[in-house]
């Protein structure tokens, strides 16, 4: 697999550098004027975080304007497919997360196409998902969660239908046979709010939306569902090492509208790569929030998606989920 990746991933470099000088000729005063980074998610959201981060960092490398422009709504579509409808010129840029790939599992007709509608940019980073309870659950640990699950059915929150707050309570589900209701809410700020509230029994979201609370005494944290432990929280287990098969990050990517030259694609994503590894937004920014930076190359990401979409069809298959 690995072979057969770095074939894939020579070819399109190659395919790329041959579309390089014609494109360089249409894009070499890109950017002239201001460029959206739009955010399918509202403020205060991961996705809301790594957009200013870059704005700030892209204005000044670049010396123009790099706005953050959120546009929340229906699981991260209506911020997508507004970024897919926009010139291929580079002044609209999509920052989002793994609900590109998710959603057509979740939603029965998307108004855009992952694949022939975007030319991926760059994965940026990851970042496990806390499983979280209210303090007032009677449980300490993963095991007594499952078992105090058994006797009743309890309610999870996500950041909505096919987020991956979703989708790894879901693989919870399948994996231990617990009988789990989803209540999704507009972003992980809600959610974590119907947490604190106890409107919820439990939820799997950031580390840093429900930071905060679990620092305060509101929220107990049980497990991460990453392949492994996050070094914020060592103490915490990973679910995989309770529950085999439960391993899920949030990931994070920049994309742009399909057909944008490739000139612009190879700038922005040396300048994207180069900030998300810069080591003193990684110990500021990052670190605290849980966020580990990666950083590709376009074609990796595509594949990525490609390999996902997938996945995502099977899991939602397996779980008995019905597109909504």
């Amino acid at each position: 697999m690995i072979k057969r990746n770095a074939v894939l991933l020579a070819a399109a470099l190659g395919a790329g550098l041959g579309a390089t000088a014609p494109a360089m000729a249409q894009s070499t005063d890109w950017p002239s004027r201001l460029v959206k980074i739009v955010v399918p998610a509202p403020p205060g959201s991961v996705t809301d975080l790594l957009a200013r981060v870059l704005s700030d960092r892209l204005a000044t490398v670049f010396g123009q304007s790099f706005i953050t422009d959120n546009r929340p709504g229906a699981g991260t579509n209506i911020g997508t497919d507004y970024v897919a409808k926009q010139r291929p010129d580079g002044y609209t840029i999509l920052l989002t997360q793994n609900t590109i790939v998710t959603n057509p599992s979740f939603f029965k007709k998307l108004p855009f196409d992952p694949i022939a509608d975007f030319d991926p940019v760059s994965l940026i980073v990851t970042t496990p998902l806390l499983l979280a309870v209210n303090t007032g659950t009677p449980v300490k640990n993963l095991r007594e969660l499952i078992e105090f699950a058994r006797t009743r059915e309890i309610t999870y929150g996500s950041a909505g239908i096919g987020s991956p707050h979703h989708l790894a309570a879901v693989l919870f589900s399948v994996a231990t046979g617990l009988k789990m209701t989803h209540v999704p809410y507009k972003g992980s700020a809600p959610a974590t709010m119907a947490l604190v509230t106890n409107e919820v029994t439990m939820s799997l979201t950031t580390v840093s939306a429900v930071q905060p609370f679990i620092q305060s005494g509101k929220l107990r944290a049980l497990a991460v569902s990453g392949e492994k432990r996050t070094t914020l929280m060592p103490d915490l287990p990973a679910i995989a090492e309770v529950v085999p098969g439960v391993v899920l990050d949030a990931w994070f990517g920049v994309f742009v509208p399909a057909g944008t030259p490739r000139a612009i694609i190879d700038r922005l994503n040396t300048e994207i790569n180069r900030a998300i590894r810069d080591p003193q937004i990684v110990k500021t920014r990052f670190t605290p929030n849980g966020i580990e930076p990666v950083g590709t190359t376009p074609e990796y990401l595509k594949e990525l998606m490609k390999t996902e979409l997938l996945k995502y069809q099977k899991l939602a298959r397996d779980a008995n989920i019905t597109p909504e």
